[in-house]
This record gives structure tokens, sequence and C-alpha cells, in this order.
């Protein structure tokens, strides 16, 4: 993409209204505009992040062997009736009355309505074990939303339910939703901590919720500082192994780590003083296991091995996908600007041309721009006329992860600059060398980069 013809609303003032650090920095580098309270529209920089953090929690949901569908944003009142919960549910659930007199409601989550599809179509224990997923815009309303995407009342979520004959069954689907979540949330560079948590609305005795370590987190927790050295790394999982998922489960969570609600002064009075932690959490995703709870009332059930009915154990498990970019953010970001990790960045690399207009310099980056894209790269290059301090703050505000700078000067030596945005390091390349250096450090998110040397025994002038 090229900036001249992209749609980048970045503002160079904070926002008065934005009261976090990802909040004002998502406004101003021109990823959302607010619609109303809670309620955003998600701009092309904003909107791609989305589809990058979306397109990775579909494929390690499919890598656990979940299958997705997709359900409608609104509900039938009838079913929530059915469950108990459409007068439980509170005033965040939005209700609303069609033109013929019918209740209905915009979804808040789905398990009533994932019941009534299972139990129109399954009816054999041999059907199972059936888990089945969305990612669908939920809406909550919230009395005070606010910090952006954080805390909206339109949000994007996944939400998953799996369908058991037993208990074992279930749990090990709850082992193997954690597992998948670990991944998932590592590949967009995040660690989030699994953490004993409350079930609330949801219901059920057994539940986790996902937390990345914040200081403007919503939740107070408590844990053993031990707990941050866990990674899943590349490490590779059966995720039909009940042994296997246990074993992750029970090494991730068999340390202190709990939310307020969950906390136990006394149990974590026992973790030796120096490990002891107390901290801000912002919530990413939870699991829930909570059996017949919804398939007893909703007749959930289906015939055994020996040929009684009996109701399927469930569970609910979800992510906040547009409530992870906030995350993101908050956890990776400087006075500068955001600062994206490479495996969700919106683009790979920033091209930045110090004199629009020389033709040695636009010849030089139309040739990145086009090398970069041949190998499945996606660069944004600035070919607009404003001035150099201009394009280095608007770069460093949208947080590419790597920029290419190319001016006059460096091209008579034959040489371009490489920055990183984490580290504000540069180092002079020439383009070849540029090129190949940006794919190698991207080869492990987009392995298909290394698989052969498109530019080895060319120059960089006769590659394209």
């Amino acid at each position: 993409m090229r900036l001249s013809r992209y749609f980048l609303p970045v503002l160079k003032e904070n926002p008065a209204e934005a009261q976090i650090v990802s909040h004002r920095l998502m406004l101003r580098a021109g990823m959302i505009k607010q619609a109303q309270a809670g309620i955003y529209s998600w701009l092309p920089l904003g909107f791609k992040v989305l589809r990058k953090l979306e397109n990775i929690v579909h494929e390690e949901q499919i890598r656990a062997g979940h299958i997705p569908m997709l359900m409608p944003t609104l509900q039938s009142a009838d079913l929530w009736r059915e469950s108990g919960r459409y007068d439980d549910y509170g005033e965040e659930m939005l209700r609303i009355t069609d033109r013929h007199g019918r209740d209905m409601l915009y979804g808040p989550t789905n398990e009533e309505l994932i019941t009534d599809i299972f139990r129109g179509h399954v009816s054999s224990y041999k059907d199972l074990p059936l888990t089945l997923y969305h990612i669908q815009w939920k809406f909550r309303d919230e009395i005070r939303p606010r910090f952006g995407v954080m805390r909206g009342r339109e949000f994007l979520m996944k939400d998953g339910y799996n369908f058991d004959l037993t208990k074992e069954d279930a749990l090990h689907s709850y082992n193997r939703h954690l597992v998948s979540y670990i991944r998932t949330y590592e590949r967009m560079g995040l660690q989030a901590i699994p953490m004993r948590a409350d079930s609330g609305p949801i219901g059920g005795d057994d539940t986790h919720e996902f937390l990345v370590l914040a200081e403007t987190g919503e939740s107070e927790v408590f844990y053993d500082s031990k707990v941050t050295d866990i990674r899943l790394g590349q490490r590779e999982i059966d995720y039909d192994s009940h042994e296997q998922c246990r074993a992750v489960m029970e090494e991730f969570t068999s340390l202190y780590a709990r939310t307020d609600e969950t906390h136990d002064e006394a149990v974590f009075n026992q973790i030796p003083e120096e490990r002891r932690r107390s901290a801000r959490g912002i919530e990413v995703g939870q699991i829930f296991y909570f059996g017949t709870k919804y398939s007893d009332p909703l007749s959930a059930t289906v015939q055994g091995p020996d040929g009684k009915p009996v109701p399927v154990h469930m569970g609910s498990h979800g992510i906040g996908v547009s409530r992870l970019i906030g995350a993101i953010i908050e956890a990776s970001h400087d006075d500068k600007g955001i600062i994206w990790p490479e495996g969700v960045t919106p683009f790979h690399c920033g091209i930045v041309n110090l004199k629009q207009g020389d033709a040695e310099a636009d010849a030089a980056c139309d040739k990145l721009y086009s090398a970069l894209t041949a190998i499945g790269l996606e660069p944004l290059y600035d070919d607009t006329n404003e001035r150099a301090g201009g394009k280095f703050a608007t770069m460093d505000l949208i947080g590419l992860p790597w920029r290419i700078t190319v001016g006059p000067r460096g091209l008579k030596n034959g040489v371009v600059e490489l920055t990183s945005r984490k580290t504000g390091e540069s180092v002079e390349l020439s383009p070849e060398e540029a090129v190949r250096k940006v794919a190698e450090i991207y080869a492990p998110h987009h392995p298909h980069l290394l698989r052969e040397e498109p530019m080895a025994g060319r120059s960089f002038h006769t590659w394209l």
C-alpha cells in the first residue's frame, strides 16, 4: 500500500476523551472512530489488525480440532426463557421487540442458541465429542463504556462450545482450549496468564480467565512470580491426547494465579514472600466447564451406549478479539506510539522516501516496494511530500516493527537504512540485503519466505 492512496487519518494531538494509552493511540493512529458511546467504526488500519488477530484465532481453533460456523447477532428471547437466563442476565442485555411483537435480544453470548442447534441435529453419543465456534459481534449495554475497545458495548468475540458425553471428556475439552488459547496469545506476542476466576452469569464451577498484565487493567490479580516464566513455545501438542493437554494445564495453573474474586489470602501467603505479586490485568479470554447447566433445561441429550438418553456435558470458551488490540497496545508501546509485535502488525515494513520526486530515490523505493510485495510481505510506502520528520513521526505512531529509509545520500553509497521500531537501532544495508533481512525476520510467521532465495544470483536492479 502507498500512503498517498491510503486512508490514514492520524491525529497530532491527544484526544481529550481518551483516558488510557490504547484508546489514545488507536484514535491518534487513525484505527478507530467513535460512532457513539462504546461503539466504534473500524478504519482501515484498525480493521487490518482486527482481521490479522481473527485469522490467528481461526488457525489455532481449527488446529485444535474445533469447527467454525456463524450464528446471528439477534436471538429469540424464548430460548433464553427456556434456560432461565432471560430475566437473570440483567440490564447489560439489549432487549428488542420486532414489528410482530416478538421479544428478541442482541446476543451477549450464545450458549442457548448453540444448544438449540445441537439438540436439533445430534442424537447419538457416536457424534461426540463436538466443538463448534464462531467469531461474531456481541453487544453488552455497559453502564459506563470507557477505555475505547477495552470496555465497549459492541465487540468482536470468538466464542466456542464443546459437547461431550462425560465430565472427563468435557474436562479434556477444557484443557484443550487452554492449550490452544496459550498458543494463540503467544503468536500475538502476548503473555496471557490463565488465572482461577469467577464464572459470573455464564455459570459453572470450573473457569479460568486469561489476563495480560498491564497498569491499566480492570482486574486486580495476585500471582506467584514464577508463573511469568512459563512459555508453551514451539512445543507440538497432540490435542487428542488427554495426558498431554492435562500436563500443559497443570504446568500453567499449578502455581498461584487468581483474580480478586477468587483470591485466597491464606493460600497466597504460603508462597515465598519474594515471589508474591499483585498487579492489574486485562482480561482477553475465558474458558468455562458448566456440565449440564444448559443441556438439562434445554433437553440437549444423546442416546448413550446403553440406549438411554443422557444430557451432554458442555463448556464455553471466549476470546475477546477486538479487545485484544487494546491489550497488545497497552503491553507494547512507548511515548512515540504503538510498537506492533511482528505476528500482528498491519504492515510488515514501512518504506520512507526522504526525497520524494528525486528520480533515484523514487526508483529505489519502487523497487523495494515491489521486491517485498513479490515475496508475500505487505509494505507501507510513504510516498507523500511530507517532511522527513513528519514521515518518521507517523511511522513511529502507527508502530510498524521495521522501517526502511531511502535517501539520495545513502543511495550514492549503495545503501538504505533498516530501523527497528522496538529498539530504535539502525543498520545500513544494500537494498538486496534489506529485503532479505526483513524476509528472515518474518520467516517464523510466514515460513514460505525462506523456502527459496528469490534474489540469489541476481542484483536488486535485475531481480524484478
